[in-house]
């Protein structure tokens, strides 16, 4: 049970992310945000690593395999995203494509990583994703495309998504969870950094630094950044791609739930209707024969 506790974990964390992100986006422009929050949650990660004696030393022939893990995730995927939701003129549109990730997943973890799918792991995934799909529309009448660039960029977006859980499939089982997602966030670091000096650098002093702003940035480091993503791989490596992309789908509910109970936002019974059917993907998906 200890894969699915941490990766239920981590997407409560995550879904409660969008929240902090919101928050802190009132101050911070985008790359700002992002570049500080993976900066001190590299540096949290190498005290804890080099506290702990975790952190492991990388062989040079798995070195490419750290540094396309970087590339894809978090730096292409936020990229990506940041955009793709600009150009996006609906956000239920948005949200419904951001959840395709668990219907790609078999297909690539099959061809790439000739990880075995079974009809429960596909009719689970197309049930939970149903789920997701009713819970976006649920009375919301708004399904304005937009871009069809901002389509592409989104798509692309859960391509990212997919590869990166492919990658860390794909690193050998001698790493522990702490120093995979160390070295892969400190080589995202280095390509967020120069982006963040071309675009943001010249807007620090329209940037406001006080205790809100800041508070959400730890929230995203520690928790986001840090707990939910090293849960998450130490997930995909037990569980594997297809079963463990399928919970991406359980966190529009959580989102939900959170906004219930913190924020006191209704849920209209077509959105308990959805959870249920996101819930019960979500267990097909995961059973398998003894």
């Amino acid at each position: 049970m200890l894969p699915y506790i941490a990766i239920l974990a981590s997407m409560l964390i995550w879904a409660a992310s969008p929240i902090a992100t919101k928050s802190a986006l009132g101050y911070l422009r985008p790359l700002t945000l992002v570049s500080m929050r993976f900066a001190l949650a590299v540096l949290l990660m190498l005290v804890v690593g080099l506290a702990s004696h975790s952190l492991q030393r990388i062989e040079r022939r798995h070195i490419p395999l750290f540094l396309l893990g970087g590339f894809v995730q978090p730096f292409l995927y936020y990229v990506l995203e940041t955009y793709g939701l600009r150009l996006s003129a609906s956000p239920t549109v948005s949200e419904v494509l951001l959840s395709t990730s668990p219907l790609l997943a078999p297909l690539f973890a099959y061809v790439l990583v000739r990880e075995r799918v079974t009809w429960n792991n596909i009719i689970g995934i197309v049930i939970s994703t149903l789920g997701v799909v009713m819970m976006v529309t649920a009375g919301n009448s708004e399904f304005d495309i937009g871009s069809a660039w901002g389509v592409v960029l989104l798509l692309a977006a859960v391509v990212t998504a997919v590869l990166y859980t492919i990658i860390l499939r794909k690193i050998p089982v001698q790493y522990n969870s702490l120093t995979i997602v160390f070295y892969v966030q400190a080589v995202s670091l280095l390509f967020f950094l120069p982006m963040w000096v071309v675009v943001d650098a010249g807007h620090i002093s329209e940037m406001s630094f006080n205790w809100q702003p800041l508070c959400a940035v730890g929230y995203l480091a520690v928790f986001s950044s840090v707990i939910a993503f090293i849960l998450f791989c130490y997930t995909v490596r037990r569980i594997g791609v297809t079963r463990a992309n399928a919970f991406n789908n359980i966190r529009p509910v959580f989102t939900a739930l959170i906004m219930l109970c913190f924020f006191g936002e209704a849920l209209p019974w077509a959105k308990w209707l959805a959870m249920a059917l996101v819930i019960t993907g979500l267990f097909i998906c995961q059973y398998q024969k003894k």
